[in-house]
């Protein structure tokens, strides 16, 4: 379980995140929704060690962030996976070589071990084959799925993902949250998507957490958005006429 009390950062003196309290637990995909401007980001940078913050305590199953020596850091880097948006792979690595990155970093494993860890991964995300490509021959939807397999490489008890669905078709995007909530279960491992996405937060939005202002506006799942009376979360999530109508549509069936 990760937990986080009473997260607070500023920037120039400026409060960003105010007194932030949550948890994300095993085997959930786990979302931080808000408008831009809302800190969002700079919560996911302070849960990934990016940012730090002026209060407040991190917790990765026990282990303080704020009380790791260079050694357990490195520890916990290692069981961290990220899939960043637009995916950033490097343009002058093949498919096979960008997945292999961060084993060459953090293992020392064969050439043969890697390899094999590499064509484990990318048969999870169905891209056999796809080994020597480079990135610019992939449609998008497959370099984001390349960005999981790189994340997932090292078995990681934690994975962080920024805008995953970011400049992709709303198909695609479908297939890549549904990926993305396969692994979280298989793995039993504990996912955090940051997304402005809310296609992806009413389908595998286990756990929500909305942020306005730098505070926690509102937390629940994706059922309860819809029972909610919460004004702020009401008024994001269903700004547009399609999300009133969905809410309206289940309001009256559970009635």
């Amino acid at each position: 379980m990760i937990e986080v009390y009473n997260l607070h950062k500023e920037f120039d003196g400026v409060p960003v995140l105010k007194g932030i309290t949550t948890t994300f637990e095993k085997g959930k995909t786990n979302m931080i929704i808000g408008q831009s401007g809302s800190g969002k980001t700079v919560f996911l940078k302070c849960l990934l060690g990016l940012q730090v913050p002026e209060k407040g305590i991190i917790s990765f199953d026990g282990r303080k962030h704020t009380e790791l020596d260079i050694k357990s850091h490195r520890q916990l880097r290692q069981e961290i996976g990220m899939v960043f948006q637009g995916g950033a792979l490097y343009d002058s690595l093949t498919v096979e070589e960008n997945i292999m990155f961060p084993l060459q970093m953090f293992t020392e494993n064969s050439k043969e071990e890697m390899l094999e860890r590499v064509n484990v991964v990318l048969n999870r995300v169905n891209l056999e084959n796809a080994n020597k490509k480079f990135p610019a021959e992939l449609s998008g939807g497959m370099q984001k799925r390349v960005a999981i397999a790189r994340a997932i490489v090292m078995n990681p008890k934690y994975l962080f993902c920024d805008e995953p669905n970011s400049g992709l078709d709303p198909n695609t995007a479908i297939v890549i949250d549904n990926l993305i909530q396969e692994i979280t279960k298989e793995y039993n491992i504990i996912t955090v998507i940051n997304s402005h996405d809310m296609n992806s937060v009413m389908e595998i939005g286990e756990k929500i957490i909305f942020l306005k202002d730098g505070v926690k506006a509102w937390e629940g799942t994706n059922k309860e958005i819809f029972e909610t009376e919460n004004e702020a979360i009401v008024k994001f999530v269903y700004s547009s006429n399609l999300f009133k109508k969905v809410r309206d549509a289940y309001l009256k069936k559970t009635k």
